[in-house]
């Protein structure tokens, strides 16, 4: 048998005395059969009913054996009748002792056995009943071990009645010290479940906040790369910028020196192509700089259009551009926003990126905003293949990504900027086979103030690239 067996432990690792005491009374009942084997059957002893004995004792091991196979099924046999079992001890005890030696037979001392089962199993006043019922049977044990006296009557024998009252004081001295004991271990077993019960909440307790520091760790390490990232990605683009103005200016000047030359029309035509050619890249340049420049997280007042154009702007040069329409609906008449722009801008050019990697070619990308119970709501949505269920629950998570080439920081990344911020939030508003849309809430005082402004109907801008 197993520790947690002899625990009384159930399938879910719970302590319960019933069948602890169930153990310890199945090894009891099984240590008297034996014993009472051996004094039928092996030692030599003046016993004429040898037969009668081995049956009664044979009962008594069926009775064990259905004990035993229900305490292997963590259960208790009888458990809803023990006043019947207390009378099945009281009746095969007293038959043992009858058909042996009467009172004086070795076999009353199982009496004692079986109340200190009663009193480890059971409660105080069904122990006590116990006792009662084996003091009745050893009673009349006594009783009716009759011998012929002289007078020709039949008489109790000699010293049955000394016997039947040390008997009565040993059982009741045992029914009390055991019941005393039961109480004591019962007691020490309930404390000893609830230590255990507060040792697993303590563990349980433990256990959460270690994969919360973790979880916060994770984040941090995340956000640690991603800036990395930025700071190396916007050195990159200072030297480019710096190695190609340089050239890009002398180029400049040259072209506008050959303008100012006299030359025919078709010359001055193409050299006024190549200026504007020089001038794009000039911006583009200005733009990426501006865009890898470090994020000032100061709050100005800001136009969510114009941060939304200039991520725009950014976001034109993107590989995953081309062939796809971008729709622009601005609600007319929202006010200035207190926020980090940049901050901003990077937020919503990783949604805007992340839509255009979303939609196939010729797909549509559509970027609303309205101001709602005073909250300025942008909205991105794309007609691509969307997210799947199961992956919804975990888009915000670091390093969770459904691209062959992505990190699985940059929504983990936003979220994180606008929650710190305190006034912002992001939220993945649906997404299905026909499409995806993310909302990308921001506040502040006077937009808490101003009046609610409905999205427009009116396309205000409309991009589309070859």
């Amino acid at each position: 048998m197993s520790h947690d067996e002899a625990l009384g432990r159930t399938s879910n690792d719970t302590p319960r005395w019933d069948l602890a005491a169930e153990t310890i009374t199945v090894r009891i009942r099984w240590f008297g059969l034996c014993v009472g084997y051996a004094l039928v059957n092996v030692l030599e002893r003046d016993i004429h009913n040898h037969a009668v004995m081995n049956a009664i004792l044979t009962l008594g091991a069926v009775y064990a054996l259905l004990d035993t196979v229900w305490s292997i099924r963590g259960k208790v046999f009888l458990s809803r009748a023990p006043l019947i079992v207390a009378v099945m001890e009281a009746v095969f005890i007293g038959l043992l002792c009858y058909f042996d030696q009467g009172a004086e037979s070795p076999f009353r001392y199982y009496y004692f056995l079986s109340l200190l089962v009663f009193a480890l199993r059971y409660s105080r006043w069904l122990t006590y009943s116990t006792f009662t019922l084996h003091s009745l049977s050893f009673a009349t044990l006594v009783l009716v071990n009759r011998v012929p006296g002289p007078d020709g009557g039949m008489h109790l024998v000699a010293g049955s009645g000394e016997t039947l009252l040390l008997m009565l004081i040993f059982m009741g001295w045992v029914t009390w010290a055991g019941t005393s004991l039961g109480g004591l271990l019962q007691n020490a077993g309930g404390r000893l479940r609830q230590m255990n019960d507060k040792l697993t909440q303590n563990q349980l307790l433990l256990e959460q906040r270690i994969a919360e520091r973790t979880q916060e760790l994770q984040e941090s390490q995340a956000q640690l790369v991603q800036q990395e990232k930025h700071a190396a990605f916007g050195l990159l683009a200072a030297g480019i910028a710096h190695e190609v103005g340089n050239p890009l200016a002398a180029i400049s000047s040259l072209v506008q020196m050959l303008n100012r030359r006299p030359t025919d029309e078709y010359t001055r035509e193409k050299l006024s192509l190549v200026d504007d050619q020089l001038r794009r890249i000039q911006r583009t340049l200005r733009e990426l700089v501006d865009f890898s420049r470090p994020a000032t997280t100061q709050k100005s007042k800001c136009d969510i259009h114009e941060i939304i154009d200039a991520a725009l702007n950014i976001a034109k040069y993107y590989k995953r551009k081309k062939g796809k329409k971008i729709v622009t609906r601005y609600a007319a008449g929202i006010p200035l926003l207190r926020a980090a722009r940049d901050q901003l801008v990077q937020i919503l050019l990783n949604l805007i990126l992340n839509a255009m990697d979303a939609t196939d070619e010729g797909g549509t990308i559509e970027i609303s905003t309205q101001l709602k119970d005073g909250t300025i709501e942008v909205a991105i949505s794309d007609d691509g293949h969307g997210i799947s269920a199961e992956n919804q629950q975990r888009i915000f998570q670091p390093y969770f990504t459904t691209k062959e080439t992505g990190t699985g920081l940059g929504l983990f990344v936003c979220r994180g900027i606008i929650e710190q911020a305190g006034e912002g939030r992001i939220e993945l508003l649906e997404s299905s086979s026909a499409g995806t849309t993310f909302v990308v809430y921001v506040t502040c005082e006077v937009v808490r103030a101003h009046p609610d402004v409905l999205e427009s109907e009116a396309v205000r801008t409309e991009m589309t690239t070859p």
